[in-house]
């Protein structure tokens, strides 16, 4: 299954595929579907590394109009149940493009210092810089999901948070912070597997959580939990996407190519030199 490294692999655009909208139904959803894509994983990883070189040139390209004065940029948030793939999406995806284009960032229990400020306070520290990519491995949705489960926080609470994350991206999208949300929908079975592999190699014993354990018991309180805050916080200006996880190959092809398509939006631009060219040709030539 050859592809060009700018070919559409997908039959059907995913961000129609994926997007969270009206009626929408996480169970609806099967974690371990490849919808539209033809090929099988030879294929995704190889369409993957083709379409690789694409992503980099257009983060370069947006990474050069910061540098110039442009203020716009990217922000990728990944969630989903533990195992999910978050960290092989920055690993595999997100990591070819240029590092210095990137700011990666993951929100876990907050610190003393972060307790003493509304919630969203130690996100917004983070937003990522003009020019650049960010990607929240963990991000502000965890102050509505783990709360949510865990009964944190009461039913109203909940909805002010709802509403102060859509002021937040509203906000960042007007000062041309593009927001791109995807959760990485994995099954219940699949996590026990990936789970089982961690216990089975102590190469992997540093990644495994008991904890994780004690949240499986709670799986369906999360998908709940999932479903509202995605239902109640996918806006035009900020989207959810719900991309099946349980083929990592998959879900990866698919943030790329989301991210494609938000950066091709955003359309960025070498800028032009501030200099004359020329001249600084003959000086550069008689040095």
């Amino acid at each position: 299954m050859a592809q060009s490294s700018d070919s559409n692999v997908f039959e059907d655009n995913p961000e129609h595929l994926f997007g969270v909208g009206p009626g929408f139904s996480l169970a609806a959803i099967d974690p371990a579907s490849t919808p539209a894509f033809g090929g099988r994983k030879a294929d995704g990883k190889a369409a993957l590394s083709a379409r690789s070189p694409r992503l980099a040139q257009l983060q370069e390209r947006l990474f050069a109009e910061g540098r110039s004065g442009r203020r716009r940029s990217l922000l990728l948030v990944l969630e989903g149940m533990d195992t999910s793939g978050k960290g092989g999406i920055v690993r595999h995806v997100v990591s070819a493009v240029d590092v210095q284009g990137v700011q990666l960032a993951s929100f876990g229990p907050p610190s003393e210092d972060e307790e003493r400020h509304d919630f969203l306070w130690r996100v917004e520290r983070q937003v990522p810089r003009p020019g650049m990519i960010g990607c929240f491995d963990r991000s502000h949705y965890e102050d509505v999901l783990i709360h949510r489960v865990h009964g944190w926080a009461e039913p109203q609470e909940l909805e002010r948070r709802y509403s102060a994350i859509q002021d937040f991206e509203s906000k960042l999208h007007e000062d041309g912070t593009r927001v791109l949300k995807i959760m990485l929908h994995i099954s219940k079975d699949e996590q026990l597997r990936r789970l089982s592999a961690r216990l089975d190699n102590p190469t992997k014993h540093w990644k495994y959580d008991p904890g994780d354990v004690d949240e499986r018991y709670r799986w369906d309180d999360y998908m709940a939990a999932y479903e509202a805050a995605l239902v109640r916080t996918s806006t035009a200006y900020a989207p959810w996407y719900v991309v099946p996880a349980d083929n990592k190959w998959y879900s990866r092809l698919v943030v790329q190519d989301l991210m494609l398509g938000a950066l091709r939006r955003l359309n960025p631009q070498w800028p032009p030199a501030s200099f004359d060219v020329e001249a600084e040709k003959r000086r550069l030539a008689g040095s």
